[in-house]
């Protein structure tokens, strides 16, 4: 493999997000929190996302591995920097902001003007 190819490769990796999802069990709270994500991603990331769901009562290994102290928990692993946030992810600004998540600029919103 060229290095032209393996930089194209990273490029492409870097680009989408890796997320995982920490949950504990079939609780109303998890069914809130994976609904949220869904539509979180689905609206602002145009499918440039890979998401896992771990349930803890299944993976309580992994869990330990990863520190996971509350559920839900959400782990943004890629593109650095790892970000975490915890709870229903109800509120769509704050997990935003909470994993330095750039959404996708949508081509009907007007161009922001720069403060002087």
């Amino acid at each position: 493999m060229h290095l032209c190819d393996i930089l194209k490769r990273m490029e492409v990796l870097l680009s989408n997000y890796v997320l995982t999802l920490y949950v504990t069990g079939n609780s109303p709270r998890t069914k809130i929190a994976i609904e949220n994500l869904n539509r979180i991603c689905t609206q602002e990331l145009s499918g440039k996302y890979d998401l896992e769901i771990v349930d803890v009562l299944e993976n309580p290994q992994r869990a330990e591995d990863e520190r996971i102290l509350a559920t839900p928990t959400l782990i943004k692993q890629l593109p650095p920097p790892l970000r975490r946030v915890i709870g229903d992810l109800s509120d769509k600004d704050k997990v935003l902001l909470g994993l330095e998540v750039r959404p996708v600029a949508s081509k009907s919103s007007p161009p922001r003007a720069e403060a002087s």
